[in-house]
């Protein structure tokens, strides 16, 4: 007798492609879901043909405030290089409220393994200062590459994963620590966050936390910051232009350049000079 194996399974077949005829012409109206895209508002040029960096608002102030941290504490470029990396690899600069078990913040630094409280950890000064303080117990990790000094530090589950943005954080720390010229660049989307007196005095205020002792000028709508050398300057301009968004920043000028948020970029001025960056707020409403 002729097995009807064959025959049945052609006819299955034929029915599961007359489904799916059927299902495709149907309209069932289903939602359509679209994911939000991160949006990029700073940009920060290399001195060099590396590419461009972009970041959100959030993004850059926490890598100003790592580049702060590691010059109050006279960590060299190799240290701010290897600590953005690894802040990069860690949470994309973002300050986590959680991560892998009890991991928390820019470094995923954990409670459970001595790093600090959870409310100490998600201080950007302390886990960045806690970072460094690990590093410079790592002997010899200047001559080490990026992610064997950072997985000195950390004890990844995946040691070579920080080595692949050593160039993205070479760019940054060019940039923020003053080797380059206005080339942290920051659009402010929308209604700023803060105006007037709350803003001028909200900025000097993190300022001070993230640089220690800064000797400002108090100006009508905001506050200058002395620059010992241009090196100096750009790193204040650039810490400014990386906090406008937060914190209200409507203009930054120093030697001869000014950034504006109207447009988020740099663009010669004359009369200014370069022993002050000059911050402006915007103004009362």
């Amino acid at each position: 007798m002729r097995s009807r194996g064959p025959i049945v399974g052609i006819v299955a077949l034929f029915l599961i492609a007359a489904f799916a005829v059927f299902l495709s012409s149907r309209d069932f109206k289903t939602p359509k879901i679209s994911l939000p895209s991160a949006t990029r508002d700073c940009t920060v040029q290399s001195g060099d043909d590396s590419p461009p960096v972009t970041l959100d608002a959030a993004q850059m102030a926490n890598a100003a405030t790592i580049t702060a941290v590691g010059v109050r504490r006279k960590v060299p470029e190799r240290g701010v290089v290897i600590a953005l990396a690894t802040a990069l690899q860690e949470s994309k600069l973002e300050n986590l409220p959680g991560g892998d078990r009890d991991s928390l913040g820019l470094f995923q630094q954990r409670p459970s393994q001595g790093w600090g409280t959870p409310e100490q950890i998600r201080d950007p000064r302390y886990s960045a200062t806690r970072f460094y303080a690990g590093l410079k117990k790592v002997r010899g990790w200047q001559e080490m590459r990026v992610t064997e000094a950072a997985q000195r530090v950390q004890r990844s589950a995946y040691p070579e994963a920080y080595e692949k943005w050593a160039d993205e954080a070479g760019v940054l720390a060019a940039a923020l620590l003053g080797r380059s010229a206005n080339a942290v660049a920051c659009t402010v989307p929308g209604e700023p966050l803060m105006r007037g007196t709350a803003a001028a005095t909200s900025l000097a205020k993190v300022l001070k936390l993230d640089w220690g002792t800064v000797d400002t000028v108090p100006a009508a709508a905001g506050f200058a910051v002395a620059a010992t050398d241009a090196t100096a300057g750009w790193r204040y301009a650039h810490w400014l232009v990386s906090h406008a968004t937060d914190h209200g920043v409507k203009s930054v000028r120093f030697a001869g350049m000014e950034w504006s948020a109207d447009g988020g970029r740099w663009s010669p001025i004359e009369g200014v000079g370069a022993g002050l960056v000059q911050a402006e707020v915007f103004a009362d409403v």
